[in-house]
């Protein structure tokens, strides 16, 4: 074995006082050497050694900049000397250049917790921790390496302690605006969304993927006397599908609903013919499509007398949505029951179907549907030609005007929270 490959099995087997001795020898004939230099280091600090350890790793950082486990290391040997300030440039460092490096961003929010920014502290560990459990560390102390147990363990009580202290920031004032008799389900969903209530949906086939309101009628179909807008808009069904006659020959506003092409492989199979579905949107994570809205005005105009579901950088979802012939959308589940989906279907050819919950329903052109997707479902154009629905999300009627305020409040918070863990 080489030199390099001693000093690496030493280390591996824990006989870190010889694994030093060997990497020591390494920088006699490369006093460059990355590896060597860190490993020296971690020596030096583990005999508190910290003046050295801080000479080696600063050697290494000026041998190789972009390095993040040098960087890493000088963040802990900082910590160790007490240089909060040093040590929380150094660990975002790290984390900047490799923003999967787990346990440079565990340290890192312990670094901002120490200095006091709570909220930002809690955000590096979810990140750290939902980044480790995806690959199947961290999970128990069977998947934890022994000498990160103790951080990793007050990471998971920290953000425990943080998204209930920020739901209770979050709820305190609507309950001060609206009262809390009136913010009595919000509440318990809030519980539920914490993992501390036992509100489970009395229909096993409902599971929201991510928020479940208590106590609103379950079923795969609403029954169409709880919305008083449908008869209006469904005769307004030929001028829309006249409008969408214009936009179908152009690919001008179209896009594609699945804009990752993992997600899309994922869900959609083609059966007999090569799977797309696709449309042209008014509305795409409540941000409106002015184009598409000026070139449909009559069907923009309908739209606007709907209970549409708004919650900033969330919803509404409105499109003409185009499965193309042989397009299969596989069984899928809905985010939350607060809202649901509603189809005007616009062109239907033979063979076409949705099945939510294990009930199959055939559209038929002009008669608009609504359904809660957070029951299994999926849908299916196994005709000749392009079938294309008019979607749009509304609030489920059950919930009150008080309490759809107050869940568009609620999502976009916790939407939020959840962008600032994803681009930390």
């Amino acid at each position: 074995m080489s030199s390099l490959e001693v000093a690496r099995h030493l280390l591996r087997q824990g006989r870190h006082a010889e694994a030093e001795v060997a990497f020591e020898r390494i920088l006699e004939s490369s006093p460059r050497d990355v590896e060597a230099l860190n490993a020296v280091a971690l020596g030096c600090a583990r005999r508190g050694l910290l003046s050295r350890a801080l000479n080696l790793l600063e050697q290494a950082i000026a041998a190789d900049p972009d390095h993040p486990l040098s960087h890493h290391h000088l963040g802990r040997v900082y910590d160790s000397l007490g240089n909060l300030a040093k040590a929380h440039a150094a660990h975002r460092r790290s984390v900047a250049l490799r923003p999967d490096f787990q346990i440079g961003r565990l340290y890192l929010g312990e670094s901002l917790e120490r200095a006091g920014d709570m909220n930002a502290a809690v955000i590096q560990y979810v990140r750290a921790l939902q980044d480790a459990q995806a690959g199947g560390q961290w999970i128990n102390p069977a998947t934890t390496p022994e000498s990160l147990r103790p951080l990793v363990e007050h990471a998971v009580l920290a953000v425990k302690a943080g998204r209930r202290a920020a739901i209770a920031s979050l709820f305190e004032p609507l309950a001060k605006k609206y009262g809390p008799a009136a913010m009595s389900r919000v509440q318990r969903s809030l519980a539920v969304y914490l993992r501390e209530s036992t509100d489970v949906p009395s229909d096993a086939r409902q599971r929201p993927t991510f928020l479940f309101f208590p106590d609103l009628p379950t079923s795969p179909y609403l029954d169409r006397q709880l919305f008083p807008w449908i008869p209006e808009l469904e005769a307004k069904t030929e001028v829309i599908r006249s409008e969408l006659q214009k936009l179908l020959p152009s690919e001008t506003g179209r896009e594609r609903v699945f804009d990752d092409a993992v997600v899309e492989a994922k869900n959609l199979r083609g059966e007999g013919a090569t799977p797309s579905w696709n449309g042209y949107y008014f509305y795409r994570h409540g941000e409106r499509r002015d184009e598409n809205c000026a070139v449909c005005p009559q069907t923009a105009q309908a739209l606007d007398l709907i209970p549409l579901s708004r919650v900033r950088k969330h919803g509404p979802e409105v499109l003409f949505s185009v499965f193309t012939a042989g397009t299969h959308l596989l069984p899928h589940r809905g985010v939350t029951n607060t809202r649901l989906v509603s189809h005007l279907p616009l062109i239907v050819p033979r063979d076409c179907a949705l099945n939510v919950g294990g009930e199959i329903h055939l559209w038929k052109e002009g008669q608009i549907l609504v359904f809660d997707d957070t029951f299994e479902h999926e849908a299916w154009n196994r005709g000749d030609r392009d079938r294309v629905v008019l979607i749009f999300d509304v609030w489920n009627p059950h919930l009150t005007e008080v309490e759809c305020a107050a869940l568009a409040d609620v999502i976009t918070a916790i939407g939020d929270f959840r962008h600032a863990v994803e681009t930390a």
